[in-house]
């Protein structure tokens, strides 16, 4: 799953450790998700979306698609 959280938080910019003190996260959890290595849990994914105030899809682009 692609995520676009960097963007947004250096759109509002933050660092990575402002965004983790403000979602109540490590700075390393930040950096695992900005680089793919980490899906955050649905709460952590709600919170972010609503600090930056776009929907979870416009965060987390899943290019999942169902076997026919």
């Amino acid at each position: 799953m692609k995520n676009r959280v960097k963007h947004y938080r250096e759109d509002a910019g933050w660092s990575q450790g402002e965004l983790a003190r403000r979602l109540g996260v490590s700075r390393q959890t930040i950096n695992a998700v900005e680089t793919d290595k980490y899906d955050p849990s649905l709460p952590l994914a709600l919170r972010m979306a609503k600090l930056f105030a776009v929907a979870v899809p416009d965060l987390f682009i899943d290019d999942w698609e169902p076997q026919q």
